[in-house]
């Protein structure tokens, strides 16, 4: 059996969405003839903790950890947060003043650490990997991010050691939906550049989780090379795991819950919905007395706000946190799963993980996102859900009383087709096969 090495910030007990990728691709490689070995810090900044997870790891598995420094307890300090309270990602903010001194951390954050504040790990993982590699030898090194430093670890040891290389972008470098938001200088937006091209350079693939993202990361790359290799970029989806579904059928909500699970930021926050909500609300007395708006997981203050103004909060359930395993269960309960692309340059790449759990799940999806787009296009594919415009209204509307109808008529079920190809066993397959490819070159 073939053993490849895969660097990952996020792993168990790490809970939140960075970790499942590779958990999931690191549970079903052996049925490929690939021993994988994990390299993660002992001491990570994660944004929860899920044991739950834990279960998928295989039995015997080589997980080597390292201590790694970051940063985060200057930031706390410098933004108001106690030392036991953790850091937010895409800027969502729970209170309605920001921090102190907010504007300054991310500053310093976008123009000091780059590319991410794991850049003190970098170099003394690729002293330390060098020596382990010497005396445990692996045939491939896979890297996932971001956090990109993680990229830069495998980057060293290709150099160093010459061993095949898979770089694996679960999000873009410079296209993130963020990246205007860290008021980069020129020579720190030159860096980041500079950095991601080195990577998709020395890099023997890239994968990529969506289409359009990975046309992009190769279109960085033909435009800066005069190589164009046209095996160089992979495009290898998210996906579902099936032992997270039983077969066991879950009793759905006697509500008409619309529920959404994830980090629901400002670039997320759909107006028009909670604005076309409360007009169907206005004008349908069963609607509004059928109703249930369910948010799971942590909800930017202006997402609770809008929902206020609008005369929805008494609507409202407002869960901060649940274990992946918890997730499932409530996916399979929902009535409608609502799934919210965000209004960023980037959106028509985005298909975020929770696209392919919304289809294991069977519950009809209510999607608000850039028609055309991958998530769009996948909807389409698989007769999953329905999709309106970011200020498409009308669709909405009909969107909703489209599923609100077939609740009242008891006949609600999700349609989805030809979902098997996104599960996490088949996807694993196409992780293989790239592993076969680089090292039988």
């Amino acid at each position: 059996m073939k053993k490849v090495l895969i660097i990952s910030y996020y792993w168990p007990p790490s809970g939140g969405a960075g970790v499942q990728r590779w958990l999931k691709f690191t549970k079903y490689l052996r049925d490929y003839g690939w021993e994988p070995i994990i390299y993660t810090p002992e001491n990570p900044e994660s944004p929860n903790n899920d044991s739950s997870l834990e279960k998928d790891i295989p039995k015997n598995l080589t997980v080597i950890k390292t201590k790694i420094w970051e940063p985060y307890n200057f930031y706390k300090v410098f933004i108001g947060l106690k030392k036991n309270q953790k850091i937010n990602a895409a800027f969502l903010t729970e209170e309605k003043k920001p921090k102190k001194f907010e504007k300054i951390a991310v500053w310093i954050r976008g123009n000091f650490f780059i590319p991410d504040a794991r850049k003190f790990w970098v170099k003394p993982s690729i002293k330390y990997l060098q020596d382990y590699l010497k005396k445990n030898p692996v045939d491939a090194v896979i890297s996932t991010g971001p956090p990109h430093s993680m990229h830069l670890i495998a980057q060293g040891l290709k150099k160093k050691l010459n061993i095949p290389w898979m770089a694996d972008f679960r999000d873009p470098w410079t296209n993130i939906d963020f990246y205007a938001k860290l008021m980069l200088t020129p020579f720190a937006d030159k860096k980041h550049k500079r950095l991601e091209l080195g990577v998709l350079k020395d890099a023997d693939v890239v994968t990529c989780v969506g289409k359009t993202w990975l046309d992009e990361l190769a279109q960085i790359y033909n435009s800066q090379s005069t190589i164009h290799n046209s095996n160089k970029f992979r495009f290898i989806s998210n996906g579902y795991d099936p032992d997270d579904y039983s077969d066991e059928k879950a009793e759905a909500d006697k509500k008409f819950s619309i529920v959404y699970i994830g980090t629901l930021d400002k670039s997320r926050n759909p107006k028009i919905l909670w604005k076309t909500i409360s007009e169907i609300v206005n004008k349908n007395s069963s609607f509004a007395n059928d109703l249930q708006i369910k948010l799971v997981g942590k909800t930017d203050i202006a997402v609770t706000e809008d929902i206020k103004n609008n005369g929805l909060s008494a609507y409202l359930e407002k869960t901060p946190y649940l274990t992946h395993a918890e997730v499932t269960q409530v996916q399979k309960t929902s009535q409608v799963l609502l799934l919210l692309i965000n209004n960023t340059p980037n959106a028509m790449g985005i298909t975020t993980g929770k696209l392919f759990e919304y289809f294991a799940a069977k519950r009809p999806i209510l999607c608000i996102g850039p028609k055309g787009g991958d998530a769009d296009k996948i909807l389409e594919e698989t007769k999953g859900g329905l999709i309106s415009g970011y200020e498409d209204s009308q669709t909405l509307e009909t969107n909703i009383l489209y599923f609100y109808n077939k609740y009242k008529q008891g006949n609600l079920p999700s349609e989805s087709v030809n979902i098997e190809k996104y599960s996490r066993k088949m996807l694993t397959g196409e992780v293989a096969d790239v592993l076969n490819s680089i090292t039988a070159r």
